[in-house]
């Protein structure tokens, strides 16, 4: 009642002290500190990785609540002894101050609390008059009002200047002591303390007399009332002085530019392991010194874990030079991808069970209209097995098999991957998808990797079920975990078995040991490893896997300038296996028996054993292996006793006649795979006193099909010729050579034939003594 009373009497006092406590509850702003902030990154543990300076060009880091006790003590000592006590400024500092400034006629001490500094340094510093200092006064009682003591002296150590463009205690930690502000010595933390009181005229590298005897007095100040002891005190005064500012960290500066992108101006915590990527940093410098020779500038290496698929390093580029784009972050950025999506053709077949990882594949020349491709060294083996063209990286095979698998077919698996530059339809890629017609980056790869280890070690770890978001985004921020998604009986794009299989195969890629780069590996490590080299020598990749790792490495110039020797065995994999060598050994993967089956398998051809498969083995296959069409190589056939002849009734008696399973090959086949396995025995011929129909084979190595054929002209000018040859089963065979339905030629034992032709059509056709006859197209253009 009386308050009621009280305000009936005085409403103009009662409105006037409304609108004093709305306008004081309202006075201060919502944000005191809106000026940018640099983008500062982390490693996991909380190191500094890299800054970047503010827009206005201050070293300002974002704001930290977490203040060390050291500084915090010194600072406290230094500005502001009853902070803990007052409510925002002190009585008797103000008086004090006042009395010395009115008998000075200026001001000479400003009597501040902490709290006031805030509120001034939110301000911008104006101008100290005592206007502005009652307008300080009422602000930072309101200021004690809305947080806390500890929050208003974090405030205060984010935003109080230390000299030059150095903002905050982090900054000036970094700047002048090259640490973070929790390892700081007393003698530091002192130094830091007296710094803003006035950092335009005591700073290091200026008036050091006049720093060295503020903050010797402090600690003074700190033995006399028994913060530190004497031996404290005495070795922190013989502490010198930083003399000038340090450069922050730059560890990881293509990562920072990524992140200063999406999350500019604030604190980010990575994923990134400072040792590992400073190992890293360390390997790539002594690689390029060494490239660098040859004109190769630029390396990127990425590191992930593939459990939490996190990135543990990051290296965007080479410290090269400007003009070589060393700004550039390659992670990201398309490339020709080489031979580095054979494996992903290698699992797919796999996987739709359209192959066995033992099971001889077709390697002799080949041609699919004006294409034709060649392996690395122009060599032929006539026939390998799958898994040894895949170790081998041959490109003949793979295209065979790509042909044979469907391009529509293995680019479907390829988008499932979400490989972002592959943009095109097939056809515009073509049978060169596999070996370097596509582009893709490091990122998408190493992604795609640790998709496949981690798939195998999920299967193994959780009841042979699969985790619906199993191919996902690795991250790089330290607060993001990865879902997997809901578990599944279902495989996601390929099952485990077949990346199982394919992994097996990687492994088994021959390091050169002769190399120097080579000799110091810990070769009992196991690897699933692949290089890939682009056409022209661009591009230089090594990629490879373990249970736990994904080390992916691109060598080559950003410009896409080619050079000799950058080929990915070269130039890329001595890099991996340098990184592989700074990471922990890992288990090999656990074989995920069930999506697996043990069936026999003919030991010659890798193919579903038959009857006639004399030598047969026991191997764990996929479940789609099932699929696979039994072994197409192996013939019963009718020999003699000494098995150098072939016989049939109307030459040999029956009780003599001898049935033998014999491994045979297509002519093309053969005539390229004798030469590399010597104990191959070729199908013998009929003996002569034998009759019936005698079976010869032969056929085309060059051309195979219908083609386009460029001939052009030597140094001489004079145009080359064209080498035709064919392969026949029957060594006596006589070859009967017919162009246009001309007779030209005839050959003996080795079939090959030059000749020099024009520009136009032909029909060629071979007819062997035996009555068989072949024919190809071909088009001759100069």
């Amino acid at each position: 009642m009386k308050i009621t009373n009280y305000i009936k009497r005085h409403k103009k006092k009662t409105i006037l002290v409304v609108f004093l406590l709305i306008f004081y509850v309202f006075c201060l702003p919502n944000k005191l500190f809106t000026k940018p902030t640099s983008t500062v990154i982390t490693s996991k543990n909380n190191e500094l990785l890299g800054a970047l300076i503010a827009t206005d060009g201050q070293w300002r880091f974002p704001h930290n609540d977490s203040i060390p006790q050291k500084f915090k003590t010194c600072l406290i000592q230094f500005e502001d002894e009853y902070f803990y006590k007052h409510p925002g400024f002190n009585p008797i500092s103000i008086f004090k101050a006042l009395k010395q400034n009115l008998q000075a006629g200026s001001v000479k001490r400003g009597g501040s609390t902490i709290t006031q500094q805030v509120i001034r340094l939110s301000r911008d510093n104006k101008s100290r008059t005592y206007f502005e200092k009652v307008k300080e006064l009422i602000l930072a009682t309101r200021l004690e009002f809305r947080f806390s003591k500890e929050k208003i002296i974090s405030l205060w150590s984010s935003n109080a200047p230390f000299g030059g463009n150095v903002v905050g205690l982090d900054a000036a930690s970094w700047r002048y002591f090259n640490r973070k502000s929790s390892d700081l010595s007393w003698a530091e933390s002192a130094t830091l303390a007296v710094l803003p009181n006035a950092p335009n005229l005591i700073y290091p590298g200026k008036n050091q007399k006049r720093l060295l005897v503020k903050r010797n007095r402090l600690l003074k100040k700190l033995l006399t009332k028994k913060i530190i002891d004497s031996l404290t005190y005495e070795l922190s005064v013989l502490e010198e002085l930083p003399q000038k500012p340090y450069a922050l960290p730059q560890i990881t500066p293509h990562l920072l530019q990524k992140i200063n992108r999406k999350k500019k101006g604030e604190f980010v915590k990575t994923t990134i392991n400072k040792k590992l990527q400073t190992q890293v940093n360390s390997i790539v410098d002594n690689h390029y010194n060494t490239l660098k020779n040859n004109e190769i500038s630029n390396i990127s290496v990425l590191v992930l874990d593939v459990e939490k698929r996190q990135v543990l390093t990051y290296v965007g580029n080479s410290k090269t030079s400007k003009i070589n784009q060393k700004d550039v972050d390659v992670i990201d950025k398309p490339r020709s991808t080489g031979s580095i999506l054979k494996p992903f053709l290698y699992a797919a077949m796999l996987d739709s069970g359209d192959l066995l990882p033992n099971m001889l594949v077709a390697d002799v020349p080949t041609h699919f209209g004006s294409y034709q491709p060649e392996n690395f060294d122009k060599k032929y083996a006539g026939a390998v097995s799958a898994k040894l063209a895949l170790s081998k990286s041959l490109n003949v095979p793979t295209v065979r098999m790509l042909q044979s698998f469907g391009l529509e077919k293995f680019h479907h698996y390829l988008q499932k991957l979400k490989l972002r530059d592959l943009k095109k339809d097939p056809n515009y890629y073509g049978l060169t998808l596999a070996l370097g017609g596509a582009e893709s980056n490091l990122w998408d790869l190493c992604k795609s990797y640790a998709s496949m280890a981690s798939t195998i070690n999920h299967f193994t770890e959780n009841s042979s079920r699969y985790f619906k978001n199993e191919f996902c985004e690795p991250t790089f921020y330290a607060d993001k975990k990865i879902d997997f998604g809901e578990k599944s009986s279902e495989k996601i794009i390929f099952d485990a078995a077949s990346i199982y299989l394919t992994f097996e195969s990687l492994k088994n890629v021959n390091r050169p040991n002769a190399d120097q780069n080579w000799k110091f590996f810990d070769s009992s490590k196991q690897i699933a490893w692949k290089t890939g080299t682009s056409f022209g020598f661009r591009d230089a990749w090594a990629i490879g896997a373990t249970k736990d790792y994904i080390v992916g490495v691109w060598v080559g110039n950003a410009d896409g300038e080619g050079r000799p020797g950058l080929v990915g065995v070269q130039a890329a994999a001595p890099i991996l296996f340098d990184v592989f060598d700074k990471l922990p050994n890992s288990e090999w993967f656990e074989k995920p028996f069930d999506e697996m089956t043990e069936i026999e398998i003919c030991t010659k051809s890798g193919y579903r054993a038959t009857d006639n498969c004399e030598e047969k083995t026991l191997q764990f296959v996929q479940n789609a292996g099932l699929k696979t069409k039994p072994c197409p190589y192996h013939f019963l056939v009718n020999v003699d006793a000494s098995e150098n002849y072939q016989v049939n009734t109307s030459c040999e008696n029956f009780d003599k006649i001898k049935q033998k399973s014999w491994f045979v090959l297509p002519p093309l086949m053969e005539y390229y795979y004798k030469d590399k396995n010597p104990f191959y025995k070729s199908l013998p011929k009929f003996r002569n006193d034998c009759l019936g129909e005698v079976k010869n084979a032969m056929k085309f190595i060059y051309p195979t099909e219908k083609s386009i054929i460029f001939l052009p002209k030597n140094f001489d000018g004079k145009k080359n010729e064209i080498v035709l040859k064919v392969a026949h089963s029957n060594t006596e065979s006589i070859l009967y050579w017919y162009i246009n339905n001309e007779f030209v030629a005839t050959t003996k034992e080795t079939h090959n034939y030059a000749i020099n032709l024009k520009s136009g059509n032909y029909v060629i056709v071979v007819t062997d003594n035996f009555g068989n006859q072949i024919k190809q197209e071909i088009i001759i253009k100069e």
